[in-house]
C-alpha cells in the first residue's frame, strides 16, 4: 500500500499535492477520520488513473485489486450428473437395439440359448457334463466362425462402403483360426478361454478397427458377447467347483470303506 501512495503521490500535479498534503498531516491526528482519508485517497488514485501518463498507478491498483479477489471456483462434476450421463448412453443403446430389424434381433437372442442353458443346467442339476460343455465350445466355435465370415459378405459387394482390402478380409480370417484352435484343446477350460480371446477379438474388429457397421448392429455385438463370454466363464467355473467336490466326495466315501 505505502509504494502504492508513493508513487501516486509523486506523480500528481502542483495543485493536488497543496491539498492532499496538508490534509494528510490533519487526518493523521485525528483517529476518527481514518475511513475518510482511505476514501479520498482511492478518489484520487482512481482519477490519476484516467491520466495516459500515469499508467503505473493503474497497475499497481489493478494488481492490488487482483490481490483481493477471492481464488476461482471451478464446478466439479457431482455423481447426479454422472450417472444421468450413463443413464442417456444406455437409454441410447437401448433405442438403437430396439430400432433393429426384428429377424436380426430374433435370431440373435434364440442364438445366445446354447450358450446360457448350459451352465444353467449344471448350476441347477449340480453335476458337471463334459458332453454339454464340449457342445458349448463348439457351438461358441462355430458362431465365431459365423461372425469372421460375415465380413466378407459386407465388404465384397460394389456398394459397400467396407473395402474388400487386406485390412477387413485379412483380420476377418483371425477368429475362425482361434475357433478352430480351441477345438484342439482336450480341457474345455483352455477351449472356453481361447473363445473368450476370439469372440472379444471379432468385437474389437467390428467395433472399432473395421467400422461402416449400423449402430444397432454394433449394440446388438455388444449384448451378444458379453453374454457368450460370461456363459462361457460360467461353464469353466462350474467344472473347476463341480469336479473338485466330486473328488472331495470320493474321498470321503474311501475313507469310510
Amino acid at each position: 500500500m505505502f509504494p502504492l501512495v508513493q508513487r501516486c503521490w509523486f506523480h500528481t500535479p502542483f495543485k493536488l499535492q497543496k491539498l492532499t498534503g496538508p490534509r494528510l498531516l490533519l487526518y493523521g491526528k485525528n483517529k476518527t477520520t481514518c475511513s475518510s482519508l482511505g476514501l479520498r485517497l482511492q478518489r484520487d488514485v482512481c482519477l490519476l488513473s484516467r491520466s495516459p501518463r500515469l499508467n503505473p498507478a493503474s497497475v499497481y491498483a489493478a494488481k492490488l485489486q487482483a490481490f483481493h479477489t477471492s481464488l476461482p471456483f471451478f464446478k466439479k462434476k457431482t455423481p447426479k450428473e454422472s450417472e444421468t450421463k450413463d443413464l442417456g448412453v444406455l437409454q441410447r443403446s437401448m433405442k438403437s437395439l430396439k430400432d433393429s430389424p426384428k429377424p436380426a434381433l430374433y435370431l440373435s437372442l434364440a442364438g445366445l440359448i446354447p450358450f446360457v442353458s448350459v451352465p444353467l443346467s449344471m448350476a441347477v442339476q449340480g453335476t458337471y457334463y463334459p458332453e454339454l460343455a464340449f457342445a458349448q465350445i463348439t457351438c461358441g466355435a462355430v458362431t465365431v466362425s459365423f461372425l469372421g465370415g460375415m465380413r466378407w459378405g459386407f465388404a465384397l459387394p460394389e456398394n459397400s462402403p467396407a473395402k474388400p482390402d487386406w485390412l477387413n478380409l485379412a483380420n476377418s480370417t483371425v477368429p475362425p483360426l482361434l475357433a478352430w484352435q480351441a477345438l484342439l484343446f482336450k480341457d474345455v477350460t483352455h477351449g472356453a478361454i481361447m473363445l473368450v480371446m476370439a469372440l472379444g477379438i471379432a468385437l474389437h474388429y467390428d467395433i472399432s478397427l473395421l467400422p461402416a457397421y449400423p449402430s444397432w448392429f454394433k449394440v446388438l455385438r455388444v449384448v451378444g458377447t458379453v453374454v457368450m463370454v460370461l456363459s462361457l466363464l460360467a461353464t469353466a467355473a462350474l467344472k473347476t467347483m463341480l469336479e473338485q467336490q466330486l473328488s472331495n466326495s470320493r474321498n470321503k466315501w474311501q475313507n469310510i470303506k
